[in-house]
């Protein structure tokens, strides 16, 4: 006799069972979708649509709101570009939704006409009965909330849809602060970038151009007094300008290095990019190319290229050297390359000028990878540059 109301309970509970399964099962694929992304306004995107299939809303938005509680961002879903055009500007967080904001709790309710809090809706706004909010927070924080109107079907947004929000919620804040991260690290990524192509540009072409311009000043005087070292002025100065310009092609060629080189090619290949200095030999002594190969990470070879670059670019520039060496070898857990000079030298103790910064550049290059460099150098008796970067692990063969 008590047999079928048994089977119809046993029945009901595993219904239940298989609904609260779909349901963990639909949390589980909207939490992976939007945690593999990383650009903001696309896992703001995904994460309201996922929403809003989530627990089944015909609308869903999710409003960010700003270090004074105002919503600065407010992404929709179910709505097109058209109906979102015309409704107008961004809710300002009045009404339910600066409840949610002001409180930093959940709210669900059958009707919106119907709460205290209603503000009412703006001219071409859709209709809404059902609403359910939720906040959505970083490390303790309220950094937004998720929005969701008209539960599709008979009644209104229930407890397990709650529920399933206010969890989604938590993976939410987590993607929104990975993307926040990423967002962070490209800016930062552009400026060191900026200030890497700064001292690319360093004082050598600056001061060239420079030059330029005050040999030139006196011109329009010379013109009258003395016409033959007006020409030659111009003729030198038309010299200088190619010589610069062939800096200036040098440069943006080096912004992406040589390609599909070994380091020891990339290097020759920087070498003979080098404008040539008449009176200056320069002798490379690299070692074999297979003991150097693979033991610098790809930052501290661009860093050491660069760094040859300016190097014999001063050379041959600055030094009046009748000879040059580079040389690089393997030594203990560091690479190092020398580069030393026979010209007339200089005081590295001196303060740098300002606008001149070229030693102070390659300072920073091997820094910024870990390195250490050393200048030795007097008047008259040449200079010897010393950079040590430190080396990757070899990589073991396989068998």
């Amino acid at each position: 006799m008590i047999v079928r109301p048994a089977s119809r309970s046993l029945s009901e509970a595993e219904a239940e069972v298989a609904r609260a399964s779909a349901r963990l099962a639909a949390l589980d694929e909207a939490t992976r979708a939007i945690a593999g992304e990383l650009d903001l306004d696309r896992v703001l995107q995904l994460m309201v649509d996922r929403v809003r299939e989530l627990v089944e809303a015909r609308y869903a938005a999710v409003g960010i709101g700003d270090a004074r509680g105002r919503i600065e961002r407010f992404i929709t879903s179910g709505m097109s570009p058209e109906e979102r055009e015309r409704i107008g500007p961004l809710p300002r967080g009045h009404g339910l939704l600066g409840t949610i904001i002001r409180e930093g709790v959940s709210l669900r309710i059958p009707e919106i006409r119907g709460h205290p809090d209603s503000y009412g809706f703006p001219p071409n706004h859709p209709p809404m009965d059902s609403f359910l909010g939720v906040p959505v927070r970083v490390a303790g924080r309220p950094i937004g909330n998720f929005y969701l109107t008209e539960k599709i079907g008979p009644g209104e947004f229930t407890a397990q849809d709650q529920e399933l929000v206010e969890m989604f919620a938590v993976h939410a804040g987590i993607a929104i602060q990975n993307a926040r991260l990423h967002q962070r690290v490209q800016e930062l990524a552009v400026v060191d970038e900026r200030l890497r192509i700064s001292r690319d540009l360093h004082d050598g072409i600056i001061q060239s151009i420079y030059a330029v311009g005050l040999t030139l000043e006196d011109v329009p005087d010379l013109m009258i007094e003395d016409s033959a070292e007006a020409t030659a002025r111009i003729d030198r100065a038309i010299d200088r300008l190619h010589t610069t310009i062939r800096d200036i092609r040098t440069f943006i060629v080096g912004l992406e290095g040589p390609a599909d080189l070994t380091l020891v090619e990339a290097i020759e290949a920087v070498v003979a990019e080098i404008p040539p200095a008449p009176d200056l030999a320069i002798e490379l002594d690299l070692g074999p190319p297979d003991a150097v190969e693979g033991r610098l990470s790809l930052e501290a070879a661009h860093e050491l290229l660069q760094i040859v670059r300016e190097t014999l670019s001063n050379t041959a520039r600055h030094s009046g050297a009748a000879h040059a060496t580079l040389s690089l070898r393997l030594e203990a857990d560091a690479l190092t390359l020398r580069v030393e000079d026979d010209g007339r030298g200089f005081d590295p103790t001196r303060p740098i000028a300002q606008g001149h910064l070229g030693l102070a550049n390659l300072r920073e290059r091997a820094g910024a990878v870990g390195g250490r460099i050393s200048i030795d150098s007097q008047p008259g008796k040449g200079t010897r540059i010393i950079v040590r970067l430190p080396t990757l692990e070899p990589e073991m063969p396989t068998a």
